[in-house]
């Protein structure tokens, strides 16, 4: 039970209130820092294309969350005494085969979509791709878009979604407060801006169905695949100065933006699409209880 392997580390509420405290406290300041800017968050960024250049702009954002991965990750082993692959799955060992699955999976769709895009709109995006600085964002991101996506997972998925199942007692709890926290986590990002705050269905959706796949999967493997494909795949085929990640992709996107289809489809429609899929292979079941149920320490021993 993944939850429940919360309980193989040394429990306080002091020790999981530290670390998410402090970065939503700085997503708190962030956001309030937004809205007393006169500037639009989209002409700041630009302004910080036009001086240093977008890679360096994407390293400045990227890797702090890096750093914040290896903070976390110390923190479980050396406070909460945890091991990482409790963290990270009820399996005895890591799952890397259901990571890779998830990121070629989701990075395949995700990069049909944009072609598929690209070919029934082509007025909508101009060719961006330069190979120097195109070869130095692959560089970039390959070495810290993982490590800033399973920094977003570990914190949501795995270090929340223990603590606070263990502290609730329960399945439901984490996996809403988990998901809508994840969304409102993104409410400082220039797409918000850009699109109102209706863009946050799909922010929050995109939570709940990382949440469902974690807990139905009894492990994080799937949600660290699918992020880290998600966010990858992104950077590197399209951009658009509105969005947060302003990169040397193969296009840019210079359509005037709006909340359209692009944001509800994915939620209501690709995602249950994703489950099934993920259900029939990993032949899931008990569903209500997975998502649901209550947590007990004496599951644990019943795995042992």
């Amino acid at each position: 039970m993944y939850i429940e392997q919360g309980y193989r580390g040394q429990l306080s509420l002091w020790k999981y209130l530290v670390i998410p405290t402090g970065f939503i406290g700085l997503i708190i300041i962030n956001y309030i820092t937004v809205l007393n800017t006169p500037q639009s968050t989209e002409e700041i960024m630009q302004i910080m294309v036009d001086k240093i250049g977008s890679n360096l702009v994407l390293i400045t954002m990227l890797l702090p969350l890096a750093i914040a991965l290896f903070i976390l990750l110390v923190w479980v082993k050396l406070i909460h005494q945890q091991s990482i692959t409790s963290l990270t799955t009820s399996r005895k060992k890591i799952d890397w085969k259901r990571i890779l699955f998830s990121f070629i999976l989701w990075g395949s769709v995700t990069a049909f979509f944009v072609v598929l895009d690209y070919s029934l709109n082509p007025e909508d995006y101009i060719w961006n791709f330069d190979l120097v600085p195109f070869l130095s964002l692959v560089i970039i991101a390959i070495l810290l878009v993982p490590l800033q996506t399973s920094f977003e997972e570990y914190l949501f998925r795995g270090y929340l979604m223990q603590g606070i199942g263990i502290l609730a007692k329960n399945r439901w709890v984490p996996l809403v407060f988990t998901s809508v926290i994840f969304g409102l986590m993104h409410i400082a990002n220039p797409e918000v801006e850009k699109l109102g705050y209706g863009i946050m269905i799909y922010y929050i959706g995109t939570g709940f169905f990382l949440g469902v796949i974690t807990l139905m999967d009894e492990g994080m493997e799937l949600a660290l695949g699918f992020h880290a494909a998600n966010n990858l795949v992104t950077v590197l085929l399209v951009t658009a100065t509105w969005t947060a990640f302003q990169t040397e992709s193969v296009l840019k996107d210079v359509s005037t933006p709006k909340l359209g289809y692009d944001v509800f489809v994915p939620v209501f429609i690709i995602f249950p699409i994703l489950v099934f899929i993920f259900s029939k292979k990993y032949k899931w079941n008990r569903w209500k209880y997975r998502l649901t149920g209550a947590i007990d320490k004496s599951n644990l021993e019943l795995e042992a």
